[in-house]
C-alpha cells in the first residue's frame, strides 16, 4: 500500500473485514433480505477512495485505487480458493447425469452473450463512430461471455442452495470462463489485427488453445500430487494445512509465463485451480471432508475479497455520458444474451423447466475475469483501452450490486433455497442453554441469555409461519 507500514496494512485489512461484517448486520436490521455479497460490496464502496478514502486517513479508508491494488494478493488467493471450490463440484458421478447439458449450455449461452453485445454495439458504432470504434465493440462482445464465479458461489454457500438449478449452475459457470477466455483471445486478436493491419494467427488461435490446455494439464498434475501427499498425513489439521498450501502454490505457479518458439505460454489461474479441485475431488476419497473444513477457513477470506472488490469499483465513470450510454446497452444486451442463450440451450438439452426458466438470471454477475481482460484490451491503444475499461467498470458496478440479489431470487424461485430450519435458527439459543445448565455464565448474562432465547423462538416461529404461508 504505497509507503504504508505493515501495521497500517493490517489495520486496513482488519477494518475492511469488520465493516463488511457489520454491514451484513445493518442489512438484517433493515430487513432488506439482500445476500451478504451485496453487503460486502457496499462496505467496500464506503471504505474506498470515493467515501472514507477522501478523508485521507491512512489505514482507515483506501485513499486511492493503488492502495487497494497493493492488497491484490488477498484477492488473487481468494479467487484461487473460489475456483478450487467450484472444481470440487465436478464429480464424475454427477457429471454423468448433467455433463452433456452443462457443456452445451455453458458454451451456447456464452457465445449468445457475445453475439448479442457485438450486434448491438456495432449498430451503436454507426450512430457514434467518433466515440465507439469497431475494434472496441469486438472486444466488448468477447468480454460479455465471462461470468463471475465468486458472487455465484458465495450466494450458493450462504443459503446452502441445493437442487437441479444449483447442480448445473456451478459447472456452467466454470465452463463459462473457459469459453470466455477462448472467445476473448480470438476477438482481441481480430481487433488488434484491424488496428495494426497485421494478422497474427499464432496470437488469435494457437496461444488461446495453448493457455487452456496448459492450464488443464498443470491443474491435473498438481491435483494428483496433492492427493498423493494427502495420503501421508493423518491429522485433520495437517491435511487442511496441506490443502490450503497447495491452493496458494497453484495460484502462484499459474502466474508464470514464458515463450517457446515464439509462442507465449501462460496459464489461467481460474482454470488451473478449477482443475486442481476437479482432480482432487475425483481421486481423493476424503476430499469431501477436507472441503468442508476448507470452506470454514475461507469464509473471512471471501468476505475480505468482496469488500476489496467493492473498494475497487469506480464511481468516476458515471461522469461520462457516453460511457453510461454504451454501458447500459452492454448490460441490457449481455443480460438478454445470457438469458436467451441459456433458455434455448436448456430447451434443446431437455433440462428441467425450472432450470430453463431461471438459469440465465444466475449467470449475470461479472467482475474479476472481465477486469483482467481489460488489462489486455489496453494494448489496442489509449482511447479504446480507456473506453473499454470504463464501460466494463460501469457494468461491474451494476452487475456486482444487482447480480447476487437476482441469483438469490432465482435460486429461491426454483426451490433450491429453503428457509432455515428451526434447529438452525436456534443454534445460538441451544449453546446458551448448555452454558446456563452448567452455570458457566453470570446472573446478568443469564438474563440476557433468556431474552435472546425468547427473541429467537419468536423469530423462528415467524419464519416457519411465513414459509407455510408461501406454500
Amino acid at each position: 500500500m504505497g509507503g504504508l507500514s505493515y501495521m497500517e496494512k493490517m489495520l486496513a485489512a482488519a477494518i475492511a473485514l469488520l465493516i463488511g461484517l457489520l454491514m451484513t448486520r445493518v442489512f438484517k436490521m433493515l430487513r432488506l433480505h439482500l445476500p451478504d455479497v451485496t453487503a460486502f460490496l457496499i462496505a467496500g464502496l464506503i471504505i474506498g477512495p470515493h467515501c472514507l478514502g477522501r478523508l485521507g486517513i491512512e489505514g482507515v479508508g483506501f485513499t486511492s485505487a493503488a492502495e487497494v491494488e497493493n492488497l491484490s494478493v488477498i484477492s488473487n488467493t481468494a479467487l484461487g480458493f473460489i475456483a478450487f471450490s467450484i472444481g470440487n463440484e465436478f464429480l464424475l458421478s454427477q457429471l454423468k447425469a448433467i455433463g452433456k447439458q452443462a457443456v452445451i449450455v455453458g458454451i451456447f449461452q456464452a457465445l449468445a452473450a457475445t453475439l448479442f453485445v457485438d450486434v448491438a454495439l456495432i449498430g451503436l458504432h454507426f450512430l457514434m463512430p467518433d466515440k465507439l470504434s469497431i475494434e472496441a465493440t469486438i472486444v466488448l462482445g468477447a468480454i460479455a461471455a465471462a461470468t463471475a464465479p465468486a458472487a455465484t458461489l458465495m450466494v450458493v454457500r450462504q443459503y446452502k442452495a441445493k437442487g437441479k438449478l444449483t447442480d448445473i449452475l456451478l459447472p456452467v459457470v466454470a465452463l463459462d470462463d473457459a469459453v470466455g477466455l477462448a472467445v476473448f483471445a480470438v476477438s482481441f486478436g481480430i481487433a488488434n489485427s484491424l488496428v495494426t493491419g497485421k494478422t497474427d494467427m499464432v496470437g488469435i488461435i494457437v496461444e488461446p488453445l495453448v493457455q487452456i490446455v496448459a492450464s488443464l494439464i498443470l491443474g491435473s498434475i498438481l491435483g494428483w500430487v496433492l492427493t498423493m501427499l494427502e495420503r501421508t498425513f493423518f491429522s485433520n489439521s495437517n491435511r487442511l494445512s496441506l490443502t490450503i498450501a497447495f491452493v496458494v502454490l497453484t495460484v502462484a505457479l499459474s502466474m508464470i509465463s514464458f515463450e517457446i518458439g515464439g509462442v507465449r505460454i501462460s496459464f489461467s489461474t481460474l482454470l488451473v485451480c478449477m482443475m486442481l479441485g476437479t482432480v482432487f475431488c475425483n481421486i481423493c476419497p476424503l476430499s469431501h471432508d477436507l472441503m468442508e473444513r476448507a470452506d470454514k477457513w475461507t469464509v473471512p477470506l471471501f468476505a475480505l475479497f468482496f469488500v476489496l472488490s467493492g473498494a475497487e469499483l469506480e464511481l468516476d465513470v458515471l461522469k461520462d455520458a457516453a460511457v453510461i450510454l454504451v454501458g447500459v446497452v452492454y448490460i441490457l444486451m449481455r443480460s438478454l444474451g445470457k438469458y436467451i442463450g441459456s433458455y434455448v440451450s436448456c430447451s434443446a438439452t431437455k433440462c428441467d423447466p425450472l432450470v430453463k426458466k431461471y438459469l440465465g438470471i444466475t449467470l449475470l454477475p461479472q467482475a474479476g475475469v472481465a477486469l483482467g481482460m481489460c488489462v489486455t484490451a489496453a494494448k489496442l491503444g489509449s482511447a479504446d483501452g480507456i473506453l473499454i475499461k470504463n464501460i466494463i467498470l460501469f457494468s461491474v458496478l451494476i452487475y456486482e450490486l444487482v447480480g447476487p440479489l437476482l441469483t438469490k431470487w432465482a435460486l429461491t424461485k426454483s426451490g433450491d433455497i429453503q428457509p432455515s430450519a428451526v434447529n438452525v435458527q436456534d443454534r445460538r439459543m441451544s449453546k446458551f442453554q448448555e452454558a446456563l445448565a452448567q452455570n458457566e455464565v453470570s446472573p446478568a448474562s443469564m438474563k440476557q441469555a433468556h431474552r435472546n432465547m425468547d427473541w429467537r423462538k419468536k423469530k423462528a416461529e415467524k419464519m416457519k409461519k411465513r414459509h407455510e404461508k408461501r406454500k
